[in-house]
């Protein structure tokens, strides 16, 4: 069992994906659910990342992050796995875990720039794996906001982004 399954195959080719109703039995269950939140704590504090909040899914440095992040910038694998994790957080509901920590590597690689080497990812992937086409136009010009130099911004139309709001 996958500790963050999809509907898709991912690098194990041995793993089933899931179906739509193994889905629609996993949101029912509380205790799948718990263990999902669980996971994702899990893996948010091998990034050097805290949950602050299970409600709303605001999230935080954790104080070992300066390490985690060295790890998270010299091994791109990780970034499979973030994309992953956004993914599975879409299909079991969690829609703000994702937007949340889309939001957290986008500041993280365009506002702060400690991330260099996740920031490619995280505007190939990490953004459109948000499933609220509203939340991801806001990611999509936040992002827009803080990339330098903006007129070398691809992931949006820029009349539309100049005009957002």
């Amino acid at each position: 069992f996958r500790l963050f399954p999809l509907r898709e195959h991912g690098m194990n080719w041995r793993a089933r994906p899931l179906t739509c109703q193994e889905i629609q039995a996993f949101r029912k269950s509380k205790e799948v659910m718990d263990r999902l939140v669980r996971a994702y704590k899990l893996m948010l504090g091998f990034y050097g990342i805290n949950l602050i909040n299970e409600e709303t899914g605001e999230l935080e440095r954790a104080e070992n992050w300066r390490e985690r992040f060295e790890n998270l910038n010299r091994f791109s694998h990780n970034n499979l796995r973030i994309t992953r994790i956004l993914k599975c957080l879409g299909e079991m509901g969690y829609e703000d875990y994702q937007v949340h920590l889309v939001k957290f590597f986008l500041t993280e690689t365009l506002v702060e720039e400690t991330l260099p080497n996740v920031k490619r990812s995280a505007l190939d992937y990490f953004l459109f794996t948000v499933r609220s086409k509203e939340k991801r136009r806001e990611l999509i010009h936040y992002a827009w906001q803080h990339f330098k130099p903006q007129s070398s911004f691809v992931w949006g139309p820029r009349d539309k982004l100049q005009k957002y709001r």
